[in-house]
């Protein structure tokens, strides 16, 4: 809940609400207990009406406070989202906000960078580095580079590449571990990926990896799973694990011998989910917002412009 100076009973109000409980809300808003409930107990003096009904236990809200709880979420998400606006009117024209996850603003983004400043000097390029969904209307950001079905109501989203999933690991496990002749022998190594799944779709993991390459009999009790990406990535260039990668993110890590590829079977995310440059529909005419489009698709779909991308189509994939 962002602060709007001048709201703070609504605020209140709402984290009470929301909880039923006036500890956590008392956490939410950085507040003590007592001073949830004293400016609870303030409104309802102001207002003369009982919001909340209170045991030794529990607090329940009344049909009154119910409606001013429902009412205050509202103005307060109203009032959010015109503040997101009147900032981003304030900001000057030249501003340009992206918000990215970690790994592919150091995997690939951030490599490349230097050459849309060059190109464009008159943009003042910002990053919001985190893994959490960006609202346009509400947070102060422009575009979005986000994974997922580029499916999103009141935004364009262009498709930026498709994700092969491969196996990598150091070239020191690689010249001093267990030989790795034939898939059977990864058997022999720790195996890392990461676990994630949504509308029925599931990222590739070493039980379908080995599925693609003939063997039937992986036990992927064996597998250590991490929650990001670059968690695996780091245990491949640690050179404890080897890793199933987004081929994207570790391409560099790859042509600069950090890693190497000990088999070339890969296997494509579904179709459906793809790494997306998202933007408002409103904002598709917006100078900044097709300068920067139009270098980001030119820097994915143009080889020339990348040394070390190779072309999907070295992949056999499944």
């Amino acid at each position: 809940m962002r602060f709007v100076p001048g709201t703070r009973a609504l605020r209140t109000l709402a984290a009470a609400g929301k909880h039923l409980n006036f500890t956590r809300a008392a956490d939410e808003l950085g507040l003590t207990p007592a001073a949830v409930s004293h400016q609870i107990k303030e409104i309802e003096d102001q207002l003369g009406v009982v919001l909340f009904t209170r045991t030794s236990r529990t607090i329940r809200l009344t049909e009154a406070g119910s409606a001013l709880v429902d009412a205050s979420v509202d103005a307060l998400d109203l009032l959010n989202r015109a503040v997101s606006r009147a900032r981003k009117m304030t900001r000057g024209t030249a501003l340009l906000k992206v918000t990215l996850d970690a790994q592919f603003a150091a995997k690939w983004l951030m490599r490349r960078i230097d050459a849309f400043r060059k190109l464009h000097p008159d943009i003042d390029l910002r990053f919001d580095i985190s893994y959490e969904v960006r609202d346009f209307d509400l947070d102060d950001v422009d575009v979005g580079i986000r994974f997922g079905t580029g499916k999103y109501p009141g935004l364009r989203a262009d498709r930026l590449f498709d994700n092969i999933i491969i196996p990598v690991c150091s070239p020191a496990l690689l010249a001093s571990g267990p030989p790795l002749r034939e898939p059977r022998d990864l058997f022999h190594h720790t195996l890392v990926h990461i676990e994630w799944s949504q509308q029925g779709v599931t990222w590739p993991n070493w039980r379908m990896w080995m599925a693609a390459a003939g063997v039937d009999d992986f036990d992927d009790s064996r597998s250590v799973v991490f929650t990001t990406s670059s968690d695996a990535v780091q245990a491949a260039l640690d050179g404890s694990a080897v890793a199933l990668a987004d081929f994207a993110m570790v391409a560099n890590d790859l042509s600069e011998g950090r890693l190497v590829r000990p088999f070339e079977l890969g296997i494509k995310v579904a179709r459906e989910f793809a790494y997306h440059l998202v933007y408002p529909i409103a904002s598709a005419n917006d100078a900044r917002v097709v300068a920067f489009k139009d270098w980001l698709l030119n820097e994915v779909h143009n080889p020339q412009s990348d040394p070390t991308r190779r072309s999907w189509d070295d992949f056999r994939s499944s």
